[in-house]
């Protein structure tokens, strides 16, 4: 964006017409005469030299005249920066993957639901740093922090319900590793969402203690349970099952973290458990604006002396005009 600091300036490029006009009808009267014995000695190629020369002379004054008004008006190149203070969030988002998450009281079952509930909240998240944790009997790592929310949902779409071999609930050993992976964070807030629909029943580590070290490490925990309390169906062949969540030791690793639990029994509410989550852990943008001006009075200013001392060069040797 150009303004101007000296706008005034710029009126006297109304006048310079008026000007022009005015300096053509005085010259008639001031001019000065010559008698010659007739008028065949001047020829009309003379006539026509005489009156580009004068033309020429006449514009360069007129076009110094504009670019020096134009410099003195101090014409200026705005540029507008913002400094843009933000407090990032590491976020490790830590899903259940027992076989119980292939009950299909989610549709069409918890799990692909939960994957697409989590999706949601990953893509309202940028800027901030995100990873995925996924246990059974064991955890592990699916994708580790990272700003790259294109990583992350890719990752997020390879999940599975874990191997028979692999199955139960170690939710002490997952809070345990996802603390590992934020202990080191240098964030403000870390932050970690426990997604289980099941009790601990697997694991060296009870959910409990491993709480109370991700709290000395000042991890907020956000506690989901997901599932109703009654036979969900599985895929075929896996038959029947009755699931209870420890709906006790989620509300205390919440608590002792800071953080608070959430009860999910139908796709609609997990999507609002995730949204009031998105809310809580907003984070503050500090905005400053600062103008830089760079001025552009040079180029006009320059070339106006270019074309002044020009002009009186030519008038002065070209046409050999003497004072």
């Amino acid at each position: 964006m150009i303004t101007f600091g000296s706008p005034w300036y710029l009126v006297g490029l109304i006048l310079i017409p008026l000007l022009y006009f005015w300096q053509r009808r005085s010259a008639k009267s001031q001019e000065g005469s010559i008698r010659i014995s007739a008028a065949a000695l001047v020829s009309d190629q003379m006539k026509r030299r005489g009156k580009r020369r004068i033309g020429l002379l006449t514009a360069l004054q007129y076009l110094t005249l504009c670019l020096v008004l134009m410099g003195l008006s101090r014409p200026r190149l705005i540029d507008a920066m913002q400094e843009t203070n933000v407090d990032v969030v590491d976020i490790v988002l830590v899903m259940d993957i027992s076989s119980s998450m292939l009950a299909t009281d989610f549709p069409p079952n918890r799990l692909e639901a939960v994957k697409k509930t989590a999706k949601d909240f990953i893509n309202a998240r940028s800027g901030d740093r995100m990873g995925v944790l996924v246990f059974a009997g064991e955890s592990f790592i699916q994708c580790p922090l990272t700003i790259d929310q294109d990583v992350v949902l890719s990752l997020m779409d390879e999940i599975r319900v874990a191997e028979q071999s692999y199955d139960g609930t170690a939710i002490g050993m997952a809070i345990a590793n996802a603390t590992n992976r934020l202990r080191h964070s240098d964030a403000k807030s870390k932050v970690m969402i426990l997604l289980s629909d099941g009790s601990n029943n697997a694991g060296e580590l009870d959910p409990i203690t491993a709480a109370d070290l991700a709290a000395k490490f000042g991890i907020k925990i956000y506690t989901i349970g997901a599932g109703t309390n009654q036979d969900v169906s599985f895929i075929p062949g896996r038959g029947y099952i009755r699931n209870e969540i420890d709906e006790e030791t989620l509300r205390s690793i919440s608590q002792r973290t800071n953080g608070r639990y959430f009860r999910a029994t139908n796709v609609s509410v997990l999507e609002e458990v995730y949204t009031t989550i998105d809310q809580l852990e907003r984070t503050e943008i500090e905005v400053k604006e600062y103008t830089r001006y760079r001025e552009l009075f040079g180029w006009f200013l320059i070339p106006a002396i270019i074309f002044g001392l020009g002009g009186q060069t030519i008038d002065r040797t070209l046409f050999r005009r003497r004072l």
